[in-house]
């Protein structure tokens, strides 16, 4: 019988469609992920099933589309009049949704594990708690995967009850990317999922004082543009990618995708593993961290505009 193959799912969260090289960015630097891109199938046309986090991420896991599993809006949002206290004004107010993953959902880690592959959750969550979390959904392992929808700290420690802390001012991504790789390291040899789910590149955003010099340069460089904003109905939205800290953000995320990528390769799985990248919504070019462009497409996360759910999708195989 063929051998069945590995499955590493990288999912970033709150990055745009064109926030890597392989998707036309030329300031931020994705060498690991571009890498993806190039010796796989890269989807031009690829769409979030939502503008916000937690919807397209139940509709991963499950395949199905947000009224079905019911989760139709970020956990933790205000529904029906409590819309209003945001100082929201829409005509529809939004319905009261799901507060996490059903018991009896059936997701396709719940399906692998069955088959026996052994199965490991790193990352954003975001789906719930209680029954919600990882460990009842098909997960083995989780590392650092609970409620919360963004990361308390970028760098140990984290606040985080699913992660013990590390060094101080150790990177989260590439310890998220470590655990990955460990994970890959001891289970070679048997299939395996690892479902690696970055909190990158979600607010607030931090880097190292490196980073940030290093892309500060680069947008002065670049030159500096006459106006980095306009206002689009009652929020301003940004028009030019030159955040030297979010680009440091993506950059640290693309320094543990490396890891995971050199770890398939020196463990052999690589030829034998189904490699996925994608985001959960549009970039935030407007509310949040006001972080980056999605020109020339309108809006961004959060904004129903294709903006909002264009993603950018690699497989390699």
């Amino acid at each position: 019988m063929a051998k069945r193959p590995n499955i590493v799912f990288i999912l970033a969260d709150d990055l745009g469609w064109c926030d890597v090289g392989a998707g036309g960015s030329t300031y931020y630097e994705t060498p690991h992920i571009d890498r993806i891109a190039s010796e796989g199938m890269k989807f031009t046309q690829a769409y979030a099933s939502c503008q916000v986090c937690s919807p397209t991420r139940a509709s991963i896991l499950t395949g199905q589309d947000t009224p079905r599993h019911g989760i139709t809006n970020y956990l933790g949002a205000p529904y029906g009049e409590d819309w209003r206290k945001m100082g929201r004004h829409d005509r529809a107010l939004p319905p009261e949704y799901a507060p996490g993953l059903r018991a009896d959902t059936v997701t396709f880690a719940k399906v692998l594990q069955g088959a026996g592959y052994k199965t490991l959750f790193a990352g954003k969550w975001h789906l719930g708690e209680g029954e919600a979390i990882p460990e009842n959904h098909g997960f083995d392992v989780n590392k650092g995967g609970f409620s919360a929808g963004w990361p308390n700290s970028y760098f140990s420690p984290y606040q985080n009850p699913k992660l013990d802390d590390g060094p101080p001012c150790e990177s989260l991504p590439l310890r998220l990317g470590r655990e990955t790789a460990d994970f890959i390291e001891v289970n070679k040899d048997e299939p395996f999922l690892a479902y690696l789910s970055f909190y990158s590149v979600h607010c607030p955003l931090q880097t190292t004082k490196e980073r940030w010099a290093k892309f500060r340069e680069k947008a002065v460089a670049q030159g500096v543009p006459e106006k980095r904003f306009i206002m689009d109905r009652n929020l301003p939205v940004r028009q030019v990618q030159d955040n030297p800290v979010y680009a440091g953000v993506i950059e640290a995320m693309d320094d543990a995708i490396g890891i995971v990528l050199e770890t398939l390769d020196r463990c052999g799985c690589a030829e034998n593993t189904i490699v996925c990248f994608t985001s959960d919504n549009g970039g935030v070019s407007s509310g949040d961290a006001f972080s980056s462009s999605m020109l020339p497409l309108r809006g961004g996360k959060g904004r129903q505009w294709e903006g909002g759910v264009r993603e950018p999708l690699f497989m390699r195989y």
